[in-house]
């Protein structure tokens, strides 16, 4: 049995919001590496898919500045966008009334940038009752410096800290959950670098499993070593 403690994210009683996972907003993201930034959200997209958490994608100024949010992204979401002009998502009445319909008072964000779009929602729906968890591996900032003030800011307000495989590891939590095992292990192969690679020698060279891929490696030719 899991303990589905208060303290902890449950795919129940959550909320996952993306913000504007757009090009023009990625260009000026300095903190952490773009394609790392891209590989973490479309992790933390397909955590939330696999274990059913209620999802909400916003995006600001779409056509005038912004562009169309990551297409993988919106590959593993596969909803319509709320469009906002604000840079404060929480002055989007769409965008509060969907949250609010879910009845549910944890929100898991993320967004590009931390200084404006993940600060101002996560402070306005803190102020508002809600229990915030800020992915901080799924936002960037125009600077470290720019991100990490945004961060102190909004864990000085109550929000908590997170990052998209501590998300996925919390909502799992007992490996006896078979139903989603399989697809967690899938998102840690696909996502999370050293661990993923742990996975699959362990898979293949000690539980003997097939490989995933779909042009398997046959080794041909080479040294036969003999095993005591």
């Amino acid at each position: 049995m899991t303990f589905n403690a208060k303290s902890l994210i449950n795919a129940d009683d959550t909320v996952f919001i993306f913000i504007d996972h757009q090009p023009q907003m990625s260009f000026g993201v300095v903190n952490i590496d773009r394609q790392q930034l891209k590989n973490n959200t479309i992790a933390l997209a397909k955590t939330a898919k696999l274990f059913g958490a209620s999802t909400i994608v916003t995006a600001v100024e779409t056509e005038s500045f912004s562009g169309y949010i990551w297409p993988e992204l919106m590959d593993v979401l596969k909803q319509d966008p709320i469009e906002r002009t604000s840079m404060n998502s929480w002055d989007s009445e769409e965008l509060v009334a969907a949250v609010k319909a879910t009845g549910k008072k944890k929100l898991v964000i993320a967004a590009l940038w931390t200084e404006a779009c993940l600060l101002y929602p996560t402070l306005c729906a803190i102020e508002e009752g809600f229990e915030v968890y800020i992915v901080t591996d799924c936002s960037g900032g125009t600077s470290k410096e720019a991100h990490d003030a945004a961060v102190r800011r909004m864990e000085q307000a109550g929000a908590h800290s997170i990052t998209a495989v501590n998300v996925l590891l919390e909502i799992q939590r007992d490996w006896a959950k078979r139903e989603s095992y399989d697809g967690v292990m899938n998102i840690v192969r696909e996502h999370f670098g050293a661990y993923g690679m742990g996975v699959d020698y362990a898979y293949t060279m000690v539980h003997k499993a097939p490989q995933r891929g779909e042009f398997p490696h046959k080794v041909i030719g080479g040294l036969k070593h003999e095993h005591a």
